[in-house]
């Protein structure tokens, strides 16, 4: 039953609003990140903020409508009522505004128990990130996490409105969720990133697998109307001490490596070298039988008087001279006469 008088009041708001020609500046959307301060503004606000009334409706997480702020004064009974304050412009306050605090406010006046004018109506739009490592492990928040490079993350950057469906948005106001990088690159051009929208585009995610230098990285979720941004999430990768691996020790890795490869990399070129080497003394000795020319030497006597005619088959000494070209030796005696010939010449 309450939730049907909550849904009677609102709609009689609403109609209210209409039927006494309240314009486009009586409803205002605003969009704001969570963990931001927001202020929203009463259009209808009177000299005096004792006459302000401020409401809250959310049909998804509250089954009736709180009074925040009741002629001028804070309510202290409310959940936010640390966060909320009233401006001196009776605009309505919230600090360190939760995904929660999405929905419909509604600023009135009353003057001697009597409401004056219409309702200013002002429709506040949450956007907030939270993530999904793989690694059980691992702990999250909504702008930083402590998670470990190898594995897949997902962020997921929502939407939370209130009346408006956010592909209604899309329609009539242009509305467009995107990741960006820190240079403001949108991250779809970027084949490392999966991103997926949701039917009614009120939620889009972002999928990658984390490396070591992701640490420190800023990814943002922006929201944009007609081109023109609204609001963004920041959010970057923190990497505990333990998670990464120091830079040090990969130099030390990347030393020890060249240190080990170096010697058997030398080792290497001077065995091949020796084997060239040996390669080539091999080729030169089988060259040097080639082309020779053999001649016969015979033994004398100094007192012998009558050179005694040689025959071809006694035994003789052979000599190699390299590059002559041998000659015919079917004539032994003028061969062996020439030689004698010079070496008698020789011992005179």
């Amino acid at each position: 039953m309450a939730d049907q008088c909550d849904l009677c009041l609102l709609g009689l708001i609403i109609l209210s609003s209409l039927l006494t020609g309240a314009s486009e500046v009586d409803h205002a959307h605003v969009f704001i990140s969570s963990g931001e301060n927001v202020r929203l503004s009463c259009n209808n606000a009177l000299s005096d903020c004792n006459s302000t009334t401020w409401t809250y409706y959310n049909r998804f997480t509250h089954s009736e409508a709180v009074e925040l702020i009741k002629l001028g004064e804070r309510e202290k009974d409310t959940e936010r009522h640390e966060r909320l304050s009233l401006g001196s412009d009776c605009s309505l306050n919230i600090k360190n505004v939760t995904e929660e605090d999405h929905g419909l406010y509604s600023c009135r006046q009353y003057v001697n128990g009597e409401q004056q004018g219409t309702d200013a109506l002002v429709y506040l739009h949450v956007l907030h990130v939270s993530v999904s490592p793989s690694s059980s492990s691992s702990s999250s928040s909504s702008s930083q996490t402590e998670i470990s490079p190898g594995h897949s993350v997902t962020l997921s950057c929502q939407l939370y409105s209130y009346d408006f469906p956010c592909d209604d948005l899309v329609r009539s106001k242009g509305l467009h969720l995107l990741w960006v990088n820190q240079a403001g690159v949108d991250l779809k051009t970027d084949s490392r990133y999966q991103i997926l929208f949701s039917s009614d585009h009120c939620n889009i995610t972002l999928t990658t697998t984390l490396l070591n230098e992701d640490d420190n990285r800023e990814w943002r979720c922006q929201l944009t109307l007609r081109n023109q941004l609204q609001t963004s999430v920041r959010y970057t990768v923190k990497y505990s001490e333990n998670q990464k691996i120091p830079t040090s020790l990969v130099i030390v890795i990347v030393v020890a490596s060249f240190a080990v490869l170096l010697p058997a990399l030398i080792l290497w070129m001077i065995r091949r070298k020796r084997d060239d080497n040996r390669r080539g003394t091999d080729d030169s000795e089988e060259q040097t039988d080639d082309h020779v020319t053999y001649s016969e030497v015979t033994a004398y006597s100094k007192n012998q008087e009558q050179k005694k005619k040689v025959r071809c088959d006694d035994k003789v000494t052979y000599a190699s001279i390299r590059g002559a070209k041998a000659g015919s030796q079917e004539n032994c005696s003028e061969l062996y006469a020439s030689v004698n010939k010079n070496h008698h010449k020789s011992v005179k």
